[in-house]
């Protein structure tokens, strides 16, 4: 007898292993993909044929509401998939990157994916300075929540609300204090973390893998390791650009419908950032991603 197809979502996954909690059940699997079909992340809806008890084939992917994943010349790092917004975590101790800042925002708004910032350890005196560069991404529409992760009834009142009924993947750059706000989110995550990382195989490195947790008061909450880079080859000039959206107002003033922002004369948006209105720091992290993008195309 033909088995039939069982549809999941996708809540745990590390290199070609995959958790998958079967629809309408409370039935998990222990899956991976068939033939050579790569590509599968967190949060995917998919379709897969039950082998055994326990286990599965993964066969489809069912469309997506968004990706958000980075990539570079060797590889590419899914992050998530059908997500509502995406939380950074920083940090004033050590030192965030406004770089890798810079870069994540921009895959978040190629995707058209909400972005929020949370400014961790705001105990310490540095956390003063440190919201002083973050000002200019505020003022761009990117809220900052700004509290100390080791208190639980703060992390609660500041980010429940915001978390409440969503799925957000969070994210953040090493060393910033995120598996200390996932542990106060999710009370139970580390022994959970554990226990599926037993069950796809992985031992106890219970940071290297992606996973979805269902928040207390309503939501879901993916867990991703930190970052230490953050390419963005997979975007086509015209989605760089859409991931600067304050660019949007000045490119309606460029004289060529096919300006590339870079030196053509009658530019909107240089013409923005010589009067001030375009951050020149925005404008110069454009310009990096275009051009290490065209020196990957070249080679």
């Amino acid at each position: 007898m033909a088995k039939l197809a069982l549809q999941g979502r996708v809540i745990a996954a590390h290199g070609r292993h995959y958790r998958v909690a079967i629809d309408h059940t409370d039935q998990l699997r222990h899956c991976y993909p068939r033939g050579k079909k790569t590509g599968i992340a967190v949060g995917d809806q998919v379709r897969i044929l039950p082998e055994g008890e326990h286990e599965g084939a993964i066969t489809d992917i069912l469309p997506r509401r968004n990706l958000f994943y980075r990539s570079d010349a060797q590889r590419s790092k899914l992050f998530a998939a059908n997500i509502d917004q995406l939380l950074l975590v920083l940090a004033a101790e050590p030192e965030f990157s406004d770089d890798l800042l810079g870069r994540a925002l921009v895959a978040a708004s190629s995707a058209d994916i909400p972005a929020h910032i949370v400014l961790n350890k705001a105990d310490l005196p540095a956390t003063a300075a440190a919201r002083t560069r973050l000002a200019a991404t505020e003022s761009l529409g990117v809220p900052v929540h700004a509290l100390c992760a080791l208190d639980p009834d703060q992390v609660h009142a500041r980010l429940g609300p915001l978390l409440q009924g969503r799925r957000t993947l969070l994210l953040g750059q090493s060393g910033m204090g995120k598996s200390t706000l996932l542990n106060a989110l999710v009370p139970d995550a580390q022994a959970a973390t554990q226990a599926h990382s037993v069950a796809l195989g992985t031992g106890r490195h219970t940071t290297t893998h992606t996973r979805l947790y269902t928040l207390p008061e309503g939501g879901e909450l993916i867990d991703s390791p930190g970052f230490q880079a953050f390419g963005l080859q997979h975007l086509s000039p015209q989605e760089i650009e859409h991931g600067f959206p304050e660019f949007a107002p000045a490119v309606a003033q460029c004289r060529f419908y096919n300006c590339t922002h870079q030196h053509e004369p009658g530019c909107g948006v240089l013409a923005a950032v010589a009067l001030g209105t375009i951050s020149a720091q925005r404008h110069a992290l454009y310009l990096r991603i275009l051009a290490e993008n065209e020196a990957a195309r070249r080679y």
